[in-house]
């Protein structure tokens, strides 16, 4: 039933007209090259068998040809304690290191398969985090069908017939196809990853995309940019890239005449003396917010401190400091003294600040992803009727009810404790502080609810 749906819209004409070339003959290598570590790969009843060798960085089987607008199609078969994924539109850098888009085979517990990574650059572009259900799709054990389509800048994924991810990206518009076989310890050796049926249509290629399934969400990576998709669903920017429009300074009706900058379609705090809203000060948008959805990309450099708030009530504080409202923190987390501050690392980055800890609440046992100094990182906050999460990276690390008995006890032990009514405004602005260090942003939309 997951194929039909994917494939609903074809008629029987269609799919038969349909001009696929096999990449894989089923009798030899012929068409392809290995490139980083040493899994071997050999083909047996037309089949390609790779097998993990311990100890050896991640080994490829790649296409002696690049694609840039394609349907491929294959179907893999892997042990279940070995992570693999299907490059495509990748290169080989300069450096000798393959990077770019790889589909994820993951029968690990985190059940990823399908998802979008962004090899040895900038890590998950789409984790299933972001589409739960799909990560049902994938069955241990058995030959698993996998769907990529690319054109232009979309790329989706498809496991067994069921969307996986729906991406907006501009990387890059081609680039080989490659077979990955993950390193592993020595206790893994002899792990195996099975590939079959590997065949890619070049031709036509926008007559045979899948219909999307609707209740899966679209990532953009854009910079400054809506997609389609973001404008059909109410999303606008509220920044656009280059004006001053929308926002003002916390404190003065005006946008600061120093201590930020636009340029290159980043919106940057400049460094200063450290302290909060010592040099330009925190900037604030014009209109108040209630139910929403924002969604922004922000960069920090080494030792930077820095928010995201929201129901802010820039009223409320007149004298020096920041503005007053609930805070997404954004932190260098090893180098910035504030992180050991707090309790327990409530004040650590994605967290809400001085309140609650971010911690991944997405997948168990796993760390919070936050990509590093110097890259950007996506954040994003949902507040729906008193709910609230913070998202870091695609992946949950926060989640609270501001209306709750919970809530109002984390704010009695906090250095907001004095603020009448603390984060249960019914309405407030969005904010990004000045905290005296050097960090930027860009992408930065909102969805009302």
């Amino acid at each position: 039933m997951r194929i039909i749906f994917a494939l609903c819209l074809l008629t029987s004409t269609q799919i038969y007209a349909q001009s696929w070339q096999p990449l894989f003959n089923g009798k030899s290598l012929s068409n392809w090259k290995q490139h980083g570590g040493k899994a071997t790969y050999k083909v047996e009843d037309e089949t390609i068998v790779s097998t993990a060798i311990p100890n050896s960085p991640n080994s490829f089987l790649y296409t002696k040809s690049s694609y840039g607008d394609f349907i491929l199609e294959l179907e893999v078969m892997v042990d279940n304690r070995l992570n693999s994924g299907i490059q495509f539109r990748s290169q080989i850098n300069g450096a000798g290191t393959l990077v770019g888009y790889q589909c994820d085979i993951d029968p690990s517990d985190r059940k990823f398969t399908g998802g979008i990574f962004d090899e040895q650059n900038r890590g998950w572009l789409y984790p299933l985090s972001r589409n739960p259900k799909a990560q049902s799709a994938f069955r241990k054990g058995e030959w698993n069908s996998i769907r990529i389509e690319c054109y232009g800048n979309s790329i989706q994924t498809y496991v067994n017939g069921m969307m996986c991810s729906r991406l907006i990206d501009d990387m890059a518009s081609d680039g080989i196809i490659a077979l990955q076989v993950h390193s592993i310890p020595e206790k893994d050796n002899g792990l195996q990853v099975r590939w079959r049926d590997i065949k890619i249509l070049t031709e036509d290629v926008a007559e045979y995309l899948s219909t999307p399934d609707p209740t899966v969400s679209e990532l953009s990576y854009l910079k400054n940019q809506l997609t389609d998709w973001e404008t059909n669903h109410g999303w606008r920017l509220l920044w656009d890239g280059q004006s001053t429009d929308g926002w003002r300074g916390a404190k003065l009706d005006e946008f600061p005449n120093k201590g930020w900058k636009m340029e290159n379609g980043e919106l940057t705090v400049l460094a200063s003396d450290g302290g909060e809203s010592t040099g330009g000060g925190d900037i604030v948008t014009t209109r108040n917010y209630s139910n929403f959805e924002l969604e922004l990309e922000f960069k920090i450099t080494e030792g930077a401190n820095s928010g995201i708030k929201y129901f802010v009530d820039p009223s409320l504080n007149k004298g020096s400091g920041s503005a007053i409202g609930c805070e997404f923190q954004v932190l260098d987390d090893v180098n910035h003294p504030d992180a050991k501050k707090g309790v327990e690392g409530n004040r650590t980055v994605g967290s809400l600040y001085d309140l609650i800890t971010a911690k991944n609440l997405s997948v168990e046992g796993r760390s919070k992803q936050f990509k590093g100094i110097d890259k950007w990182n996506k954040a994003y906050i949902i507040a729906k009727d008193g709910h609230v999460e913070h998202w870091l990276n695609n992946e949950k690390v926060v989640e609270y009810e501001r209306f709750s008995q919970m809530f109002e006890a984390l704010v009695n032990y906090s250095k907001y404790a004095g603020w009448e009514n603390f984060g249960r405004w019914p309405e407030g602005c969005i904010l990004l502080q000045d905290h005296g260090n050097e960090v930027s942003y860009r992408s930065i939309k909102i969805r009302e609810l």
